[in-house]
């Protein structure tokens, strides 16, 4: 590296060039850095936020993976501390590479980019695999993905894997690995501008920090600064009207500086701009991610009750699959609903079965010991229609078929305007629950269009010398809903893929 030119919030003085430079510091940005690192690169990482509040949105995650296994030999290839006993009162089922494929295609009504879309699916357990070696460790979901039933548990979902520590633990493990290989990292540093060599080739980045502009040339450049969803001015052009009103689950630091970056660049823009993940989130959670809290704001048990808006009513079929496939796409319905909120309703037969995020002392909850008095407490919503619509579910209630979380029990209900196609349960043991959700955005789906090199292409479809792109700054993998658990490992797959391609075309540069 050559000599500095600035120095970052933790003290680091940046160098006048480097081989490569990432910009964004979460999953995807290391996973890049390491992968360029690990070929003899000289790397630097810019991270926009400060370093308490380093990581990205990956931070903030639960750190699920979704990736293709096909039996408990692949998972204990990433999971050795798995003991006999756990496997033997487990069933982990298998994830094929066609369940893989065919969930993308069904939860994006197939617009997914079908080479993108290979690439996440061929290369997810060799990439998980790689970041087992460079120090990441995981193991199973249990509680949230898997419930006890008759001392047995069974995976569903499709979704098996989360790194130790969740999202924290995740960024944490990634860190270490980043600084034995030698990468630097920058906090407060933020990438404001890409610099153009002679030939239209990317020669650098310009970076903000400490109140001053310097440049740090580069032979390459990856983009990984997470998508727009902190931006409340492009959530409302881009998502539509009331997004401004959307909580950010996550960072306050992804408000789309990669994306505009790589725009006024020349890139071509790809994917489903108008659309974003979005989940149930607490009503009173602040409006940006807490990391002392985490992703506990979220409330994804509403396929075990009901789910109530403002009028009384109910507006989505809770149960119409997996939370899994759902739980991305039922935030934008929530935000649609009066006054942006919903009440999900549950009695005591499904209470313990209640994710762990509905036991934080934060959570805006009331509870009844009739269904009378709970719906009293709701606050913005109309007694009398939410109790009639109450009745109304449990008098519907398939109450032969037998409830089993574990499986698409099709326990469902009969003659309600807006059914309930799964574990349908009437809500009739006392205590009753009640929790307040509003709209949480997690990322953006539109973004910069790529190819399956992670190459940034241009306007007129040829890649950006030197311009690499990877995690939810790219375009083309998610419209309208995404597989829970695809979020990580696309950024791990592509951050994978964008660094090496950083360093060998810095290497030929």
């Amino acid at each position: 590296m050559a000599g500095p030119n600035g120095v970052g919030s933790s003290g680091l003085a940046l160098p006048a060039s480097v081989d490569v430079v990432v910009v964004g510091a979460g999953n995807a940005a290391l996973c890049a850095a390491l992968a360029a690192a690990e070929r003899g690169s000289s790397v630097l990482v810019l991270e926009r936020a400060p370093e308490a509040e380093a990581g990205g949105n990956s931070r903030f995650t639960a750190g699920a993976f979704r990736c293709v296994y096909d039996g408990v030999a692949d998972l204990r290839a990433l999971m050795p501390d798995l003991t006999d006993a756990e496997v033997a009162q487990t069933d982990f089922g298998t994830y094929t590479a066609g369940q893989f494929f065919d969930d993308m295609g069904r939860v994006t009504e197939y617009r997914t980019d079908p080479e993108l879309c290979a690439v996440l699916v061929n290369e997810s357990r060799a990439t998980l695999r790689w970041m087992r070696e460079t120090g990441v460790r995981f193991m199973p979901i249990w509680g949230r993905q898997a419930y006890r039933v008759e001392g047995r548990f069974k995976f569903w979902g499709g979704l098996t894997v989360e790194a130790w520590g969740g999202g924290p633990g995740l960024i944490e493990a990634l860190y270490a690995s980043a600084r034995r290989r030698g990468v630097a990292i920058a906090f407060g540093a933020r990438a404001v501008d890409m610099i153009a060599g002679d030939d239209g080739r990317i020669a650098g980045v310009r970076v903000r920090l400490g109140g001053r502009t310097v440049d740090v040339a580069a032979k390459a450049v990856v983009l990984a600064s997470g998508g727009f969803e902190a931006n409340a001015e492009w959530r409302t052009r881009y998502l539509g009207p009331g997004w401004d009103l959307a909580k950010v689950r996550g960072t306050r630091f992804n408000t789309g500086d990669g994306i505009r970056m790589a725009l006024d660049f020349g890139a071509e823009a790809a994917g489903n701009w108008s659309g974003c993940h979005a989940v149930g989130w607490d009503r009173n959670a602040p409006d940006f991610g807490d990391l002392a809290v985490g992703d506990g704001f979220q409330k994804h048990s509403y396929p075990l009750g009901v789910m109530l808006n403002a009028r009384g009513e109910r507006f989505v079929d809770e149960g119409a699959d997996f939370r899994n496939y759902t739980y991305a796409k039922y935030g934008r319905v929530i935000l649609e609903q009066q006054h942006q909120f919903a009440w999900q309703i549950f009695d005591a037969q499904v209470a313990p079965l209640l994710r762990d995020e509905y036991r934080i002392r934060q959570a805006t909850k009331v509870s009844a010991d009739t269904l009378e008095a709970l719906v009293g407490k709701l606050e913005g919503v109309d007694p009398a229609a939410a109790l009639a619509t109450l009745h109304a579910f449990n008098a519907a209630v398939m109450r032969d078929k037998p409830f089993d979380p574990n499986v698409k029990d099709r326990r469902a209900t009969r003659g309600l305007a807006v059914p309930k196609s799964n574990w349908a349960n009437p809500l009739e043991t006392p205590p009753f629950e009640a929790y307040q959700v509003t709209c949480g955005v997690t990322f953006t789906f539109g973004g910069l269009k790529v190819d399956a090199q992670a190459r940034v292409l241009s306007a007129d479809a040829g890649p950006i010398p030197g311009l690499f792109a990877a995690g939810e700054l790219v375009g083309g993998l998610f419209y309208f809903n995404y597989p829970g658990g695809t979020g990580l490992m696309a950024g791990a797959v592509f951050g994978k893929i964008a660094g090496a391609g950083a360093a060998a075309h810095a290497g030929g540069a």
